[in-house]
């Protein structure tokens, strides 16, 4: 495996604080099994800190950095790194959280140990603060077909720990944008085109929270997102009526009646697991 070759892609805006951004950099360079590629794509102005760290990595030859001069939005910026990798694998990374340190080791043993994947993740753990803070974990099936059954209630990939073929993902149209859930759309997409999926029942990265996180989980502009893809997977009969509705009911109430305090709780008591 230390002979695969394999690339991060991975986009930073000008929101991003520049010391986490850095840890995050950090933590996909101190690997087991390093990336041969990092494509960074700075999504519009940053603040001169920001742009110190990336100024840092700018001699690092295996850095390809990808500078917008307006933020292009994050389905966007998504796309336009994931165009240009120029390894067939490639791993998702965002600017504020922490792979473990054998994360991309144990991805590329799955694809090794079965060619047929289209796409590996993994469990996260969310903390506040410091890393060894963790207040509750988002575990998700492993089996394709779990998968694939938990996708008609919730999205079934942590999207900040996976791997995928590149073809796989460009054949379906990649990552195309969908306010807050184009990750989840490309899943969809993915599972109509019957590719296959694996999640590693381990954590793989640990991500920050907080309020922010609930607030962005909140909204009626959120929900409109939301009910729009509901309304794609009954279309493509991934579900039926009676699954539209209900699934439809919850996200109306959670993140449209609740405020973000209580939706916090609401996510924690059903929606992660308690450490």
């Amino acid at each position: 495996m230390q002979n695969v070759k394999f690339s991060v892609s991975m986009c930073v805006y000008g929101g991003d604080d520049p010391n986490w951004f850095e840890t995050a950099v950090e933590s996909i360079l101190d690997q087991t099994v390093p990336p041969t590629e990092v494509v960074l794509v700075v999504d519009g102005p940053v603040p001169n800190e920001t742009d110190a760290v990336i100024k840092k990595y700018e001699a690092n030859s295996i850095f390809n950095i990808i500078r917008f001069k307006e933020n292009q939005g994050h389905g966007n910026a998504r796309r336009a790194g994931l165009s240009a990798c120029t390894n067939e694998l490639v791993a998702l990374m965002d600017a504020d959280d922490i792979s473990v340190s054998d994360r991309f080791e144990k991805q590329l043993a799955a694809f090794e140990k079965d060619a047929e994947l289209d796409i590996v993740g993994g469990n996260i753990s969310e903390f506040i603060c410091s890393a060894d803070n963790i207040v509750a974990k988002r575990e998700v099936p492993a089996s394709d077909s779990d998968i694939k059954d938990y996708m008609k209630k919730r999205c079934p990939m942590n999207q900040m720990t996976v791997m995928f073929k590149k073809a796989s993902v460009e054949n379906v149209g990649g990552y195309i944008d969908w306010y807050c859930d184009e990750d989840y759309y490309l899943w969809l997409r993915m599972a109509l085109a019957d590719m296959k999926f694996f999640n590693i029942s381990d954590t793989l990265v640990n991500v920050r929270v907080g309020e922010d996180m609930y607030r962005r989980r909140g909204g009626k502009r959120y929900f409109q997102s939301e009910a729009r893809l509901q309304k794609f997977m009954l279309e493509k009969k991934i579900i039926n009526r009676s699954t539209y509705a209900s699934n439809v009911t919850k996200r109306f109430i959670v993140q449209v009646l609740l405020p973000n305090k209580l939706r916090g709780v609401v996510f924690k008591k059903f929606a992660r697991k308690k450490v």
